[in-house]
C-alpha cells in the first residue's frame, strides 16, 4: 500500500507497470463469443476475450494523449468520455490523463429523453474543452450531438487508426502531483441534478490503496465485472484497484449481465475472480432469475469477496443469495456489504472475511433515530439492518444534522467523513462545498463531507439506515422508503422482480401533512379487477406493517420507475414526475383527500 500512496501519481504507476512487465495482461473485456456459450467457450479464443497488456494500454494512452495535444487540450481541460464498455475506454481516459486532462467519464446518451438531457448537461456543466468517443459509437454520439446544439465542442476518436495520426513516441509526461486534478466524477443524480465530484490524483491512490490492503490484492489477483465504467462502484472498484498492483481487470458489458444475469456468475468462475462488485439489486436479481439449467456446473468456491454496495444492503438479498448459491460452492464469508460514495472517491468502510452481520432493532426506536438492537424476540416490528462493516477509507462521524452535534454509538444522524479520500468538492459549485465538503461540527472539529446517508455506529460498525431526502415524515413518524418497497415486494409475489418508489406529498387540510405515494412495477397483468385487487392488497400491506396510510397506489409499466444509471431508485425524481401529472400508470388508486393529484389513469393492456 505505501508504494502506491508514495507514487507522485496514477500515471507514474502505470507507466512503471507498462516499463517493468509490458507483457501482463492488464485488461480483458469478455465479448459476446463468451457470452454465446459460456459451457464451452475456451477464454483463450480471441472471439471470447479482447485482451490489453500494458504496453499496449501504455502505447494507446499515449496515442490518445497526442491526439488531444494536436488538438489544442492542455493540462486542466476537461474532456468528456462517451464509450461503450470495453477496451478503448480505458486507453481513452488514460489518454486524458497522459495529458495532463481531467477525465470526465459518462454514460452514452442513450434513447430516452431525461438520458439524453443529463449527458447534455454533463458537458455543459463540466465545460468540457472535447467530447471523446470510439470510432463504433461515433455516429450515434455525433447525431446526439446535433440534436443538443453541441456543434461548437469537437468531437475525437480516440482509437481510430489513421497514418497520419499523432506519434505515441512524440508524448511527454505532463507534471502531475497528489493535488492534481485527475477526474470529474458525476454522481448518479439519485436526489437531483449531477454534480461533477473533482477527484485527484491522489484521491485515486488512497482509495486504491485503500482497497488493496482491505482485500490483500497483490499483482495476481484478477477482479472486475459489469459495474459500468463510468460509476465511481466501476471505474475506482473494479478497474483501477486492479491496474495499481499490476493485476488483470475483467470487464463484460452492464447490458449482457440485465439481460442475461447467470453470464456473470460465469465470468467470475471461467476467469477465477476473486472479486466482484454488483449493487444490491444485481444480487436479488441473480437470485431470481438465474434458473438451474444457467447454473449448471456453476464453481463459485474461488469467488472470495462477492462485495454489495452502492445503494442499501438488504439481509433478505444476502441470504437468499447465499442459499441459493451455496451448492456452487459459495461461502457465507464471501459476502461483503461496502457502504461509499462517488464524494469519497468510493471506498469508505467494509465488511470482509467474516459472514455479514445483521441486527435486528426495534422499528418504533428507528423511527426516532434510535439504533438499539432488539435483546429479545419480541411482538413489536423489527427491522433488520446490515453491517457495512469498520470504516477503513476515512474518520467517520455520526452527527446530528439540525444541530451539528457528534451523536455518540447508538444514534442515527448523518454520517461524516474525512480523509485523504475525500474529493475536492463539486465542480464550479464553491458555495456547496462549503457547507458540504468543509463542514466543523458543534464543538468546532472542522473538515468533513457530509453524506446525506444516515446511519449509526454500533460496535465500532457502520449501519446505513436511509437517505435524509427520502426519509418519510409521516405524522410525526420517521419511515425508511426502502423497508416499504421492500416488504410489498416480500409480501407480493407479483412485484418480486421489479422495482417501487415510495415517496410523500402534501395532504389538503388544515396541518397539511403529507401522504405516502406508493409505485410499483408490475408485469403480465392486464385485468382491471386484478389491479384492483392489488393496489387494495398493497395498502393493506403499508397499514398493517407501518402504520401509514396510503393517499395513493399507481401501478406503473416495467421501467416506469426511474432510476440512476447505477440502478439507484430516484425517488425524487418520482415525486416530480408525479407531481406535474407525467406518470403513465396502468392503475391508479388515488384517495380522495389527495391534493392536487393527476386524473386517474384508466387501467389499460
Amino acid at each position: 500500500m505505501a508504494g502506491i500512496v508514495t507514487a507522485p501519481s496514477v500515471t507514474a504507476v502505470l507507466r512503471a507497470h507498462a516499463e517493468n512487465r509490458p507483457e501482463k495482461q492488464a485488461s480483458a473485456f469478455v465479448t459476446d463469443g463468451f457470452m454465446a456459450d459460456p459451457f464451452a467457450t475456451d477464454p483463450a479464443r480471441a472471439d471470447a476475450v479482447r485482451w490489453l497488456d500494458y504496453a499496449g494500454l501504455d502505447e494507446g494512452a499515449r496515442s490518445v494523449a497526442a491526439r488531444l495535444r494536436a488538438a489544442g487540450v492542455v493540462p486542466g481541460d476537461r474532456v468528456v468520455l462517451l464509450h461503450p464498455a470495453g477496451l478503448p475506454f480505458l486507453t481513452a481516459f488514460f489518454g486524458c490523463l497522459y495529458a495532463g486532462a481531467v477525465a470526465v467519464p459518462s454514460s452514452l446518451p442513450g434513447r430516452y429523453r431525461h438520458e439524453r438531457h443529463r449527458v447534455r448537461r454533463i458537458v455543459a456543466d463540466s465545460g468540457a474543452a472535447v467530447i471523446l468517443t470510439d470510432a463504433a459509437t461515433h455516429g450515434e454520439v455525433e447525431e446526439w450531438m446535433a440534436e443538443e446544439g453541441l456543434g461548437r465542442v469537437p468531437l475525437l476518436v480516440s482509437d481510430e487508426e489513421t497514418e497520419a495520426g499523432p506519434d505515441p513516441d512524440g508524448w511527454t509526461m505532463p507534471d502531475a502531483g497528489h493535488d492534481t486534478l485527475a477526474v470529474l466524477q458525476y454522481t448518479s443524480g439519485s436526489t437531483g441534478d449531477p454534480k461533477g465530484v473533482m477527484i485527484s490524483h491522489g484521491n485515486l491512490l488512497h482509495n486504491s490503496a485503500r482497497l488493496i490492503d482491505a482485500l490483500g490484492m497483490d499483482d495476481n489477483f484478477p477482479a472486475g465485472g459489469w459495474i459500468p465504467h463510468f460509476h465511481d462502484m466501476g471505474l475506482m472498484g473494479s478497474i483501477l484497484p486492479q491496474l495499481m498492483t499490476g493485476s488483470t481487470t475483467f470487464l463484460m458489458s452492464p447490458t449482457t449481465f440485465l439481460k442475461r444475469p447467470h453470464l456473470w456468475l460465469h465470468m467470475i468462475d471461467r476467469f477465477d475472480l476473486k472479486a466482484s462488485a454488483a449493487p444490491d439489486f444485481a444480487y436479488d436479481v441473480c437470485s431470481r432469475r438465474v434458473t438451474e439449467a444457467q447454473s449448471e456446473g456453476l464453481d463459485l468456491s474461488r469467488w472470495h469477496y462477492a462485495l454489495d454496495g452502492s445503494e442499501p444492503v438488504r439481509a433478505a438479498v444476502l441470504d437468499r443469495f447465499h442459499q441459493r448459491f451455496a451448492r456452487h460452492g459459495l461461502r457465507a464469508d464471501a459476502l461483503a456489504p461496502c457502504y461509499g460514495m462517488a464524494e469519497a472517491t468510493l471506498f469508505i468502510s467494509g465488511s470482509f472475511r467474516t459472514e455479514p452481520r445483521v441486527v435486528e432493532v426495534a422499528a418504533e426506536l428507528l423511527e426516532r433515530h434510535e439504533f438499539r438492537p432488539a435483546v429479545t424476540a419480541a411482538d413489536e416490528p423489527l427491522r433488520q439492518v446490515v453491517s457495512c462493516g469498520p470504516p477503513l477509507g476515512a474518520e467517520v462521524r455520526v452527527v446530528d444534522p439540525d444541530t451539528l452535534r457528534v451523536l455518540p454509538e447508538g444514534s442515527v444522524g448523518e454520517v461524516w467523513v474525512r480523509g485523504d479520500i475525500v474529493g475536492q468538492g463539486y465542480f464550479d459549485r464553491e458555495a456547496t462545498n462549503e457547507d458540504e465538503f468543509r463542514a466543523t461540527t458543534a464543538d468546532g472539529d472542522p473538515g468533513y463531507l457530509r453524506t446525506g446517508d444516515l446511519g449509526a455506529l454500533h460496535e465500532g460498525e457502520l449501519y446505513i439506515t436511509g437517505r435524509i431526502k427520502d426519509v418519510l415524515n409521516l405524522r410525526g413518524r420517521n419511515l425508511y422508503p426502502q423497508d416499504i418497497e421492500h416488504e410489498l415486494r416480500a409480501q407480493r409475489p407479483e412485484l418480486g422482480n421489479l422495482v417501487g418508489a415510495c415517496f410523500a406529498v402534501p395532504g389538503e387540510g388544515p396541518q397539511g401533512d403529507e401522504v405516502l405515494v406508493v409505485t410499483h412495477e408490475v408485469r403480465g397483468i392486464k385485468e382491471e379487477e386484478r389491479l384492483r385487487e392489488l393496489a387494495a392488497e398493497m395498502r393493506l400491506t403499508v397499514a398493517r406493517e407501518f402504520g401509514a396510510p396510503v393517499g395513493a397506489v399507481l401501478l406503473l409499466r416495467p421501467g416506469g420507475v426511474r432510476r440512476t444509471t447505477s440502478g439507484k431508485i430516484q425517488r425524487s425524481a418520482m415525486r416530480e414526475l408525479f407531481r406535474t401529472g407525467e406518470l403513465e400508470p396502468t392503475y391508479a388508486d388515488y384517495q380522495p383527500s389527495l391534493l392536487r393529484r393527476p386524473a386517474p389513469a384508466e387501467a389499460t393492456a
